[in-house]
């Protein structure tokens, strides 16, 4: 919480250095989403290390997942995807021959070695997700010594040899917390549930919503605990945090991958449900679908299949020299109305379900808005080798 409130202070006082990177993107998407009030100032921006980069040798390439963790239901449909639809996709059109995954658990140390591994062995790229904003920097240098470009798939390495993938959080945060302030009409207790403190997709959602929530003074963050972005976790914290403050709560804002577990805990607790923030877990989309007064919407920050394939998509049309023009590729989270929820989600649906709803790889970051943040844009599925 400490280095969110630090980020916060920074961005209301500090302006950043804004390269030529993203001044070379349409006025529309600067103003939505690479706002100076609305950035993480350790947001990478500068322009990419490879605007014009070409890789060593030609498709078919074999590329590294170097994953930081599987243990949560986000996770799972990341993998899924992968596995059921990017890689028979790829390998159809002739462009990957193979994808080696390695698994870190959260370990820096293993990831880093991991990476190392991956580049020894001879990968043509590696992609990680979700990790340590600094940590991984020698390695990424190491990889892009070695003609291995680095591709950071929800959340952002400061490296400059790494081009990042994502939502922009604060903006994302901010999405939430100006929701929960609508939801509670400005006044009230709120808990704040924040990812895994550390990671840079984590810290920049928190800050936008303690951004957010700092505009309104009859508004009070009563408490703030780790979800760590899986269910049976948050479920656990809040539990905790529940029975040591039995004050009046008002409204949970929690990251995506763990508002199942808010929901089975102000189940247990005996006390009334309250607003809490929903994502893409099928389970609590589940629930508000069958209390349609609960909440007003849902905000997908980062449907999991959608932004890892979003990143693959970014890597393929590096791999296939189009040139980023920047360092960081960013997006805008969705909301969602329960009308659209009628829609995407049945109704005999479970709310012990594990499932994710993803608003669709197209919807999410489709071709042509990724045409305007390279060089030389073309149909990354259309590359034919010289």
């Amino acid at each position: 919480m400490l280095r969110s409130l630090a980020v916060v202070a920074t961005i209301a006082s500090v302006t950043p250095a804004f390269a030529g990177g993203v001044d070379e993107l349409p006025k529309s998407i600067q103003d939505e989403l690479y706002s100076k009030d609305m950035m993480d100032p350790m947001q990478p921006l500068a322009e990419s290390a490879y605007r014009d980069w070409k890789p060593k040798k030609g498709p078919p390439w074999t590329i590294g997942y170097a994953s930081s963790y599987a243990g949560n239901t986000w996770r799972a449909d990341v993998m899924k995807r992968l596995q059921e639809e990017i890689i028979p996709k790829w390998k159809k059109l002739g462009l990957i021959k193979d994808v080696i995954i390695t698994q870190s658990n959260l370990n820096d140390s293993t990831q880093i070695q991991q990476m190392r591994q991956l580049v020894d062995q001879g990968v043509d790229a590696i992609i990680v997700c979700c990790s340590n904003p600094t940590s991984l920097n020698q390695t990424v240098e190491y990889a892009h010594q070695r003609d291995v470009p680095v591709f950071s798939a929800v959340g952002y390495l400061t490296s400059p040899y790494a081009v990042n993938t994502s939502a922009n959080f604060v903006v994302g945060g901010s999405m939430l917390g100006e929701w929960m302030a609508k939801q509670i009409n400005g006044k009230g207790n709120v808990l704040v549930v924040e990812g895994i403190p550390g990671a840079s997709a984590s810290d920049s959602q928190n800050v936008g919503v303690l951004k957010a929530l700092a505009k309104y003074p009859d508004i009070k963050v009563v408490g703030q605990v780790a979800g760590m972005w899986t269910d049976q976790v948050a479920q656990s914290e809040i539990q905790k945090w529940l029975a040591t403050n039995p004050g009046d709560l008002n409204g949970i804002i929690i990251q995506s991958a763990s508002e199942l577990g808010a929901l089975r805990a102000l189940q247990q607790s005996g006390r009334d449900m309250v607003p809490f923030s929903i994502g893409g877990e099928i389970g609590a989309l589940c629930y508000w679908r069958n209390n349609k007064d609960f909440i007003s919407q849902a905000i997908h920050a980062w449907p999991p299949g959608d932004d890892f394939e979003f990143g693959w998509n970014v890597m393929m049309r590096t791999l296939e020299g189009q040139g980023p023009k920047i360092q960081s590729i960013l997006t805008k989270p969705q909301t969602m109305t329960y009308d659209q929820l009628e829609k995407a989600v049945p109704a005999d649906c479970s709310e012990d379900s594990d499932g994710w709803y993803n608003v669709g790889a197209q919807n999410w970051a489709s071709k042509d808005y990724l045409d305007q943040f390279f060089l030389r844009p073309a149909d990354p599925e259309a590359f034919k080798a010289n």
